[in-house]
């Protein structure tokens, strides 16, 4: 679980974009250890990632380059993507 997911869940809470994911909020690391999901650390070699293409959700840019990076699967509720 990317600390960008974090990031991204606790601020879409607070700015009033996912006013129901308070509990999740406050329980994220409880979640994600429950779930046994390894924890992954936002790292400047991701900040540095060039991508491609011009989606603008930095969140969005931040997974994707942490999967290309990391060459890790990137689940989301959509779809599972491969690279």
């Amino acid at each position: 679980m990317s600390a960008a997911t974090a990031w991204e869940l606790a601020t879409k809470h607070r700015i009033g974009k996912l006013p129901e994911a308070g509990p999740l909020v406050d329980e994220f690391f409880d979640f994600i250890d429950r779930c046994n999901f390894m924890r992954l650390p936002v790292t400047v070699k991701h900040g540095a990632g060039l991508l491609p293409g011009d989606h603008k959700d930095p969140f969005d840019r931040m997974l994707a380059a942490q999967a290309l990076i990391e060459d890790l699967d990137l689940v989301t509720v959509i779809q599972r993507w491969q690279h």
